[in-house]
């Protein structure tokens, strides 16, 4: 299980990753992360993070960034939003040399370990936060998560990392209100899935639709008690920096405010740039800062600016880094 220490330890070392760096932003990161294999040729691969660690470097920000080291997470937490069988199903098909789950997602013999290293990567970075050694984090990890759903790995996910940091705040740390916006350019059908009759998980996805996997219409809304706790924006492909913008301003900004999160969760995939081959949207790195800004500005107005975001989808690597600069100088600078 990924925990803190005491009130008097983790007083002592948020001190001390104070004195060892210049920011109060984390950055989770494990050369295992590279590890993970989907197939010859496929976009999500190690190269992704391989180009975001360089970038970073590169620019001066690596230096500035408080590291979190990852852990596995414990099987019980990943079970939390995914099924025993699930669980053992990658286990079982990462003893290939190459497996794939479905005409997407490959799988290869250290899969199981890297993906539940990138789920501790999002707990460690939330336990972080929780704790007071920092003040937000991004979480660099793969393989990615969000359209992982209960039973079935999907769109290049095996578990969901950002749901299962959502259960862990609501189950280990006694929170009541977790916020997730999740601005991947496709829609995070197993996110919604796992919180859709949940009034303690307000799910925000904006989108282009339609789009894979399909999922993500206005309609959608929640079930039951959580009839209005799932916001979908779907966008028209071409949509840009503008029509984000008033999303954002006009439906999201409102909406957070409401629930009044006690923590605030990113599922942060930047394939909706320009630049990337996977999709038809036209934000820019200034797209993303804009969504950072107003998220940020929103989690000190609600909840002392706790946030953490984890990588999700973005496959053209230069873009890619760029973004995730644009993404961290935001949540590295002043309070907004």
């Amino acid at each position: 299980m990924v925990q803190g220490g005491s009130r008097s330890e983790t007083s002592a070392d948020a001190t001390e990753m104070t004195k060892q760096g210049t920011s109060r932003t984390g950055l989770v990161y494990h050369p295992s992360y590279l590890s993970h294999i989907a197939g010859p040729g496929h976009p999500e691969c190690p190269e992704r993070l391989e180009s975001v660690m360089s970038h970073l470097g590169e620019c001066g920000l690596l230096g500035r960034l408080q590291t979190i080291e990852p852990t596995e997470a414990d099987i019980e937490w990943i079970e939390t939003i995914h099924s025993h069988e699930h669980v053992e199903r990658i286990r079982r098909s990462a003893e290939s040399t190459v497996a794939f789950l479905d005409a997407d997602t490959g799988i290869s013999r250290d899969s199981y370990h890297v993906a539940r290293l990138a789920v501790g990567g999002v707990l460690a970075a939330v336990d972080a936060v929780m704790h007071g050694m920092i003040d937000n984090a991004f979480a660099a990890v793969r393989p990615p998560g969000h359209h992982a759903e209960r039973a079935r790995a999907m769109g290049f996910c095996l578990f969901n990392n950002v749901a299962i940091a959502a259960a862990y705040l609501l189950r280990y740390h006694r929170l009541k209100r977790v916020l997730i916006v999740d601005w991947d350019v496709h829609h995070g059908n197993g996110t919604q899935a796992a919180f859709y009759d949940d009034p303690s998980v307000l799910y925000v996805s904006i989108h282009q639709y339609p789009h894979y996997p399909g999922t993500g219409g206005f309609k959608e809304r929640g079930v039951g008690k959580g009839l209005g706790f799932t916001i979908n924006i779907p966008l028209a492909a071409g949509s840009g920096g503008q029509e984000y913008f008033e999303a954002f301003e006009s439906i999201v900004r409102p909406a957070a405010v409401r629930f009044l999160p006690e923590f605030v969760l990113i599922s942060a995939g930047f394939d909706a740039h320009r630049e990337d081959p996977l999709a038809g949207m036209e934000l820019t790195e200034g797209g993303f800062a804009g969504m950072t800004q107003l998220l940020k500005g929103i989690a000190e107005k609600c909840c002392q600016g706790r946030i953490v975001s984890a990588l999700e989808g973005g496959y053209h690597l230069s873009a890619l880094a760029r973004s995730v600069e644009s993404h961290l100088r935001v949540l590295m600078g002043p309070p907004g």
